[in-house]
Order: structure tokens, then C-alpha cells, then sequence
């Protein structure tokens, strides 16, 4: 006889480790990313194996997406401005690529300049030689451009990297030319004496873009300017004769502007009084007279008033007339709409080489520009031959000013102030204007003073209203960079285009030596300048000497001259030069624009702006069709990252601390609208943010690892209700992201995917799939229809990501992916959200929200430990309970309870208390017919079933 029990399930059950036969979780994907380590070699294996020409490859013939870099300075190491800017338009093309475009991005440089120039003077001095500059300027903009590459590719941003545009390539300096020789043609390009912006630390003129407001310290003045003949100036009061000597008085901010000051504005319309004082008789504003009396601390008695346009034509002594005889001039009265009684006595002083306004009224008024006083020199100093005052710098001269002015009696008062004043960007230093002899480019109707040169092709409409124009036909993310832009082209003045330095792409002009006058064949030379330069670079055309281009016949009465385009048309023209020319692929064939522009919102006055007037003038519209501007980086309190008060965060630090993954992060989460905001209590909760993504991906990942979609996957038809419901949910977040970067939003994104992680995923359907996915058998129905979701949705998880997430995407890709990258694939097809379901399946939640709340209050007081040990009596509502009683016996397994009873009734009430039933060591439900299998005394009917027998079977949960 056998010693065989014959009834085996009788007999005492060996103890079994049931942990063994569960489906648990297992990926090679770490749960800990690790991302300082391992981000650099997906950088590596990025260039190592071509991947942008891989992902070029992969989209050959798609519809192309364009994103045209402004170039950052070839100067400096990035710092997290740098990184925010890189890193947006990065999560921008890697999300128009996931779309299905063709979506290129060339990077680019802004390679000469005075940001160049001064870091090569601060090393070698000022006294270097032009080739001396352009040779150094060359290797050090190279020597930065390698740093920061490496830099930005650190940050994940991929690119055509082995062939970016420079601003400095010599085909790119070529052709810059040729789109000069463009804009004359079109005839806005003329040459003049204008006051622009200049910047002593510079030693050139500024543009407009170049200037940003400071507070300034100054001293105003009050300065009486004696009348010439006070019989006329009595007459236009109406009265006889003046018994005092008379005056005019001015109020300035500005003393260095007075000995240059050559005439008084007065406007027509204003009632002035001419008033009696101790001190004299002084003509100013009627409506000034009571707050210029207080200032000065006089009494006095308005003897008269008239009208400004009774006074035109009166002249008045200079204020140090009888102080030496270098000032024993006239300063006439003209008028002058700008002449307002806001503030100062309502009288204008009028220095034409040093301010706009004061320039145009007086060239209204007929002063030849060879007759305008121009004092000032390039670095900051008189001249040495102004009386009194020559060789001083002008701010220091100031004190001197007044003192002279005090002591010969025409300072009636002064006093220190704080007003906003202009400053170079650059230097953080005052500017003044300054009349210069420069290159102009015209924004409104040619004028004689502006008329163009060498006109061939000229344009329908002026540069103002074409620029206007195109603005109507851009779109601006956000909108009020619309009105931030037009307002800027409505106001400017004519943008000056030449700079007095070495280091730039020259203006190859030759003038007469007496006229002035541009040779008769520049337009030849423009040509034959940009065949030398785009030889041998613009060092080429510096060794050119005026013989070589003139001959021997001419040479002799022609100036080479030395100027160079500024910077702004270097970057301003590279829709032309770099997407028509070096990078001819990376543009639409219907033309150059490009679809978006990206830079920091100070762009709208930067390259923006240059890049708007150079394609108006060329193409009479926009070189781009969208305007995207992001903030400032500032930290928590809401300064601006800077070095000099040490509040920056470095990006090559934080990479090596948390890794770039968690800047792209940080980045994609912040309203970049407004300044961005970041520290490292900041930067530590975007680390607790990612490891939740991570975490929640990883999830998916490990409950998929044996899952074939090509064998394993289930029909929609076949997919528990739950699962069809979970992607729906999927496919109408989708939808929603997809949404956002249409319109290039990411923290919404962001935020979204955060809340989906937790509330969608992990607070609900993770959560109630677990016990699927882990106790019912491994092939069986239920399983793989969990599995099928959790694919899709990872899939398409992967590609929401992809864009902010680059390299965690990849690296779960490597894992999951059936193609060499993430960034080959499109957004997957889930199909539309199904309405009734997801209506559904929102009241479930609703519903189990508030039983969880009552199982938590009897976990609170120990009554329950985990939710399953809890039964629950639900009465809802008729509507309500047929909702429910549709999912059947998987109710329990939503409410993740062991048991449920349902109740119709009028409204919901929730009774719960502890089950008295078992616990099933495997499944840890708690059922009545645990250890109805003597061989497994610990296991519950459905256990035994899902291991031995023909396995459970769920139609919705």
C-alpha cells in the first residue's frame, strides 16, 4: 500500500511562501535616476551616434518647423538666463517633433562686438591694432563658443551641434554685406549728423536697443541767459522800456550741455510772463511763476504776458558771455512744440549736438550742421580747446560749471535730484547723445537731409508703417508683447547702423575727401567687398588698401572708411543670411521666416526689433510669424539673478548636484510669462516633483516588463470597464497637453502630469490595479487587459514627457521603446475620450472619496488597519445605485474593501466597520472562505482559483 494520503486536501498543509506566487513588479529601470552620473553619457551617445541626423532622417518630407535662435555673445559662460532660453526652445522643437513635423533647430552665435572687444582690451589693453582685434577677437569668440556648446549640450538640448551658424563665418560676413547693399537698394540707408546715443566706456554710438533706465544722481540749474536787446523784448510784452536788465530762464538737468547751448525753444502756444524780481526781470511759463519764485527765494510782480510766438526771433546772451570771449554768442529764441510747462520754467535750452529735439528745431530753423557746436569728444572729455573747461570730463566738469555760472551771477538756484537717465547696457554707465557723422537707416518719408543712397528698387511704404504692418500679422505668445513691440516701432527714431570699432563686418565705403560723397561704383564695391570677405573673412578687408579697390587715379582723393555695421544687423539679418544661406535647409520653401522667435522680453527693443526692421526693409514683412518672450531668472525674492549681489543659481553646478533633468524641470514648471523665480528650496521641490513622475513611471514600467504588445495585447472590446475608462482619462489629458504645446505652454503641462500621477494614477487606478495585476494568473484576461492600459498609457506618458523630461524619456525608452530614440516616435493615438464614460466614472470617484474618508476615520482610531479589512454599507441615491450595481461584485475591488452591500435610498449614507472574516495571506482580502482548501489553509476561493484552477474572472475592475 501507498503511504500516499488519498485525500490530500485533508491533509496538513506544508507551510508555502505564497509571496513567490505573485505577478510583482520588476524593470531594469532604476528607481533612483542617478542623473549627475548618467546624464553626460546620453549626451555622449547623443553625438556619438548622430541623433539629430538621425531624427532629420526620420522626418525627411514631413512639414518643416522652424525655431531661428537669437544668438547669444560668444562670451562668458551660460548662466541660467542662458539655460531657461536653450532649454525652452529645446522643449519646443522636441514637442513640434513628437507632433510630426520636421522640426530643425540650428544654434547660433552672435560672434563680434563690443562685449568681444572689451574683454580683449581688459587682457591686452586699448592700443591693439585693428588686425591685432579681429585676430584676437576670432579666436576668442571660437575659444567661448566650444565652452558653451559643451554647456548647452549638457542641458539636453539637441541641435545640428557639429554645424552651427557663427555670425563671425566669413560666408555669413559676406552675405551680411550683400543684405546691406539690399537695404540701400530699397532706399533707406543715408548718411547724416544726428545726436545718437554714446557710450564713453564703449568709444562709439549706442542703438536704441542698447540703452536701459537707471536712476541718476544730477544737480538741476537754473540759468538766466541776459536779453540781447531788452527794448525787442519789451516790445513783445507790450511795454516800454525795461529799467533791469532782463532775462530768460532755463531749467536743465544736464550742465555740461551749456557751454554748447546755441539757441532757447519756447513754445508757440504757451502764455509766458515777463517778471519783476530784486534780481531782475525774467521771462518764464505764467503758469511757473509762483513754484520758480519759491525755488529761487524771490518775490516778484508779473509785469506782462505773451504769448511764446511773440518772442521768436529775440535773442539772448550766452550765460558766460562776459566770462571769456569764446562764449560771446547769441542763443535765438525758437519755438518748439516740446517746450511744456510741466516742469522748469517752461524755457528750453538748446544744445543741438545733444539732444534730438534740440537738433531738429534748430535744423528747422535753418543752422547748418557744419555750424553746430560739437564739444564733447568721443571719450568723454571737452575738447582742449573749449574756453574754460577744455580737456575736462564732462561729469566732472559739472561742479566747474556751476561755480562759473554762480560767480558771474546766471545761476539763480540749484539742487541735487535722482531722475531716470539712459545707460549702456553694456557698461552700466550714463550715456549722452552726441552728434556724430553715422549710418542711418530710415524709418519714415525721405527727406533732403535723408535722402537714400544709390537708390534702385526703393520701397512701396516707408519702414515704419511696413514694420507696423507686420506686427498686425504676428502671433505673440503672450499678447502683450503686440503692443510692447508696436509701440516701440511707433516712437523710434531712425536706427543708426555704423560703430566706431574693429571687430565687426566693415561698412565698405569709400568718401570723398572734400564732398563727402560716397564713390560712384559703391554698389560695385559692396560686391566686390563681399567676395574678398567671404574668402578670407573680414581680416581680408582690412589689409585692402583704397588703391587696391580705387586704382591709382583715384585713390588719392578717397577715404577708406573705418566703420562697422553694429551688432544688431549682424543678428537682426540672419533670417537672411543663415536660413537663405549658410543653413539654406532650415526655412520653409514658402520663404525665410521662420515659425517663432524666442528670446528674454528685452529682446522686444534687441533682436526682435532688428530682425523686424531688416526683413520689412528686404521682404516688407516679418521674418517671423510668431513672437515667443520669456522672463528674467530672479530668486525668491524676486531680484534678478546677478554676480554682484550673489543670488544666482549656476546651471554647471546644479548638473552636478541634481542633474540638468532637474533644471529642464524646473524650467517647463515656471510661468516663463514673468520672471522665473529659483533657488535651491525651489530646486528641492522640483526634485520631490520629478521623483514622483519617476516613480509613477517606473510603476507602469515594472507592471508591464513581461507584457508583448504584438501577442499579449487585449481588443478594446475585451478591456474591463475600468481599463477603457482609464484610457479615456489618458486620452482626454492628451488631448489637454497636446493643446498647451500648440500654443508653446508648459507649466500647465507640468502641472497637469503632476496631478495625473498622483490622483489619477497613483491615488485611484494604480491603485485599485494592484491586486489585479498581482494576484490573478499571469496570462489571464484580467491581467492583460490591465496591462494593456498601463502600456498605452506609458507609451504615451513617455511622449508627453519627452519634451521637458529628455533624458528619463530616453532612458525608459532604451527599456520599452521599439525605435533607436523617443524623439522618433509621434504622440500615440488614443483615440477620443469616450464622454459617458469618463461622466461615469468621475461620480465613482466621487462617491469613493467620501467612503475613504470614512474607513480613514476608523483607521485614525485603530479600528481598521488597511482599507480591506474594512466592509462597508453604501446607500446612494436610485441614479447612483444603478451606477454602482452596473460594476457588479467588482465594486469592492474600486472601493478596494472586502466587502460592499449596496443600498437604494434617498440620499448617500456610509456605515463602516471591521470584517470578522479572515485574512488571505496572499491577496490579504478578508473572506469567509479562507482556508476552504485544506492544502492552502491560509488562502481565500479566489486565490486557490487564480493558482490552481481556472482563475477569477472581473468584467469591470
Amino acid at each position: 500500500m501507498s503511504d500516499a494520503n488519498p485525500n490530500p486536501s485533508t491533509a496538513a498543509a506544508p507551510t508555502q511562501d505564497y509571496r513567490k506566487t505573485l505577478n510583482l513588479p520588476d524593470t531594469p529601470f532604476p528607481m533612483r535616476g542617478d542623473l549627475p552620473k548618467r546624464e553626460p553619457g546620453w549626451v555622449k551617445e547623443w553625438n556619438d551616434e548622430g541623433l539629430y541626423k538621425r531624427l532629420r532622417a526620420a522626418r525627411c518630407g514631413a512639414p518643416k518647423f522652424i525655431l531661428h535662435d537669437g544668438p547669444p555673445y560668444a562670451n562668458g559662460q551660460i548662466h541660467m538666463g542662458h539655460a531657461v532660453n536653450k532649454i525652452l526652445k529645446d522643449m519646443i522643437v522636441k514637442a513640434r517633433q513628437l507632433e510630426g513635423f520636421d522640426a530643425l533647430y540650428v544654434p547660433g552665435w552672435d560672434c563680434h562686438g563690443l562685449p568681444i572687444e572689451n574683454a580683449i582690451e581688459k587682457k591686452f589693453g586699448r592700443k591693439l591694432s585693428r588686425d591685432d582685434m579681429q585676430a584676437k577677437g576670432r579666436a576668442y569668440a571660437t575659444e567661448q563658443i566650444a565652452q558653451q556648446m559643451v554647456d548647452f549640450q549638457r542641458l539636453g538640448v539637441l541641435g545640428e551641434w557639429d554645424h552651427p551658424y557663427k555670425t563671425m563665418d566669413p560666408e555669413n560676413e559676406a552675405e551680411e554685406i550683400r543684405t546691406f547693399k539690399r537695404v540701400i537698394e530699397r532706399g533707406f540707408v543715408y548718411r547724416g549728423l544726428k545726436p545718437v546715443y554714446w557710450c564713453f566706456d564703449c568709444g562709439s554710438s549706442l542703438a536704441e536697443f542698447e540703452i536701459e533706465y537707471q536712476d541718476k544722481k544730477s544737480q538741476t540749474l537754473d540759468v538766466a541767459f541776459k536779453a540781447h536787446d531788452p527794448a525787442r523784448l519789451a516790445t513783445a510784452f507790450g511795454l516800454g522800456a525795461l529799467t533791469k536788465d532782463a532775462f530768460a530762464v532755463i531749467w536743465t538737468t544736464t550742465a555740461w550741455t551749456i557751454p554748447a547751448n546755441q539757441a532757447l525753444n519756447l513754445n508757440p502756444d504757451l502764455t509766458y510772463a515777463l517778471v519783476d524780481t530784486a534780481r531782475g526781470v525774467f521771462v518764464m511759463a505764467e503758469s511757473l511763476v509762483e513754484s520758480c519764485l519759491t525755488r529761487w527765494g524771490l518775490e516778484g510782480l508779473v509785469l506782462a504776458l505773451a504769448p511764446g510766438k511773440a518772442l521768436a526771433g529775440l535773442e539772448f546772451e550766452h550765460p558766460l558771455y562776459d566770462v571769456d570771449p569764446g562764449y560771446r554768442r547769441l542763443s535765438p529764441v525758437y519755438l518748439a512744440d516740446y517746450a511744456t510747462a510741466s516742469d522748469g520754467t517752461g524755457i528750453v535750452h538748446s544744445s543741438p549736438a545733444y539732444g534730438v529735439e534740440d537738433f531738429n528745431s534748430c535744423i528747422a530753423h535753418g543752422v547748418a550742421t557744419d555750424d553746430i557746436l560739437n564739444p564733447v569728444q568721443g571719450n568723454g572729455s571737452y575738447a582742449p580747446d573749449l574756453p574754460l573747461f577744455g580737456g575736462q570730463n564732462i561729469w566732472k566738469a559739472c561742479p566747474a560749471i556751476i561755480e562759473t555760472l554762480q560767480a558771474a551771477g546766471r545761476l539763480l538756484g540749484t539742487e541735487g535730484i535722482s531722475h531716470s537717465y539712459p545707460h549702456c547696457w553694456r557698461h552700466k554707465t550714463p550715456v549722452i547723445y552726441r552728434a556724430a557723422a553715422q549710418w542711418f537707416i530710415r524709418m519714415d518719408e525721405e527727406t533732403a537731409s535723408t535722402k537714400g543712397v544709390f537708390t534702385k528698387d526703393k520701397a512701396p511704404e516707408t519702414l515704419r508703417q511696413t514694420a507696423l504692418k507686420a506686427i498686425e500679422q504676428t502671433h505673440f505668445y503672450p499678447e502683450n508683447g503686440k503692443a510692447r513691440l508696436h509701440d516701440m516701432i511707433a516712437g523710434r527714431p531712425d536706427w543708426c547702423i555704423s560703430r566706431q570699432r574693429s571687430w565687426g563686418v566693415p561698412i565698405p565705403f569709400f568718401l570723398h575727401k572734400d564732398s563727402g560723397e560716397l564713390h560712384p561704383r559703391t554698389m560695385e564695391i559692396l560686391d566686390q567687398a563681399a567676395d574678398i570677405v567671404e574668402r578670407g573673412g573680414i581680416e581680408a578687408w582690412s589689409r585692402v588698401t583704397t588703391e587696391d579697390i580705387l586704382g591709382a587715379t583715384d585713390a588719392p582723393h578717397y577715404t577708406k572708411s573705418t566703420d562697422i555695421l553694429e551688432v544688431w544687423f549682424d543678428s537682426g539679418s540672419t533670417f537672411q543670411h543663415v536660413l537663405r544661406g549658410s543653413h539654406a535647409g532650415a526655412h520653409h520653401d514658402s520663404g525665410p521666416e521662420a515659425d517663432l522667435y524666442l528670446e528674454g522680453h528685452d529682446q522686444h527693443r534687441g533682436w526682435f526689433h532688428s530682425s523686424l526692421l531688416l526683413a520689412s526693409a528686404l521682404e516688407g514683412r516679418a521674418p517671423y510669424r510668431g513672437l515667443l518672450t520669456h522672463g528674467f531668472t530672479v530668486d525668491a525674492q524676486g531680484r534678478k539673478m546677478s554676480k554682484s549681489l550673489g543670488n544666482g543659481i549656476d546651471p554647471q553646478d546644479i548638473n552636478k548636484k541634481l542633474g540638468a533633468e532637474i533644471i529642464r524641470l524646473w524650467v517647463a514648471s515656471s510661468d516663463y510669462s514673468g520672471d522665473i523665480a529659483g533657488d535651491e528650496k525651489i530646486l528641492a521641490r522640483v526634485v520631490d516633483a520629478y521623483r514622483r513622475i519617476r516613480n509613477t513611471l517606473r510603476f507602469l514600467l515594472a507592471n508591464t516588463s513581461d507584457f508583448n504588445p504584438a501577442t499579449d495585447a487585449v481588443s478594446e472590446a475585451e478591456l474591463l470597464e475600468i481599463d477603457r475608462y482609464a484610457l479615456a482619462r489618458a486620452a482626454e489629458l492628451q488631448a489637454d497637453i497636446l493643446a498647451h504645446y500648440k500654443v508653446y505652454e508648459f507649466h500647465p503641462v507640468v502641472a497637469k502630469l503632476q496631478l495625473y500621477c498622483s490622483e489619477d494614477l497613483g491615488g485611484f487606478y494604480l491603485d485599485i490595479l494592484k491586486d489585479r495585476l498581482y494576484t490573478t494568473a499571469p496570462h489571464s484576461l484580467a491581467r492583460r487587459s490591465a496591462q494593456t492600459a498601463l502600456y498605452q498609457i506609458s507609451q504615451a506618458m513617455l511622449r508627453w514627457m519627452a519634451p521637458f523630461l529628455s533624458f528619463t524619456a530616453e532612458e525608459a525608452w532604451k527599456i520599452v521603446g521599439s525605435s533607436d530614440s523617443i524623439f522618433m516616435e509621434q504622440y500615440t493615438a488614443l483615440g477620443e475620450p469616450a464622454e459617458g464614460l469618463l461622466a461615469k466614472w468621475a461620480r465613482i470617484r466621487d462617491i469613493r472619496d467620501l467612503v475613504n474618508k470614512e474607513i480613514e476615520q476608523l483607521r485614525a482610531v485603530g479600528t481598521v488597519g488597511a482599507s480591506l479589512q474594512a466592509t462597508v454599507q453604501l446607500t446612494v441615491a436610485p441614479e447612483d445605485h444603478a451606477l454602482l450595481a452596473s460594476l457588479g461584485d467588482d465594486l469592492k475591488y474600486v472601493f478596494i474593501t472586502s466587502a460592499i452591500e449596496l443600498v437604494a435610498g434617498d440620499a448617500i449614507q456610509i456605515s463602516a466597520g471591521a470584517s470578522f472574516d479572515p485574512k488571505c495571506e496572499r491577496c490579504w482580502h478578508y473572506r469567509a472562505d479562507v482556508g476552504h482548501d485544506a492544502a492552502h489553509p491560509t488562502l481565500c476561493g479566489r486565490c486557490t482559483s487564480n493558482l490552481f484552477g481556472a482563475g477569477e474572472t472581473r468584467a469591470h475592475a
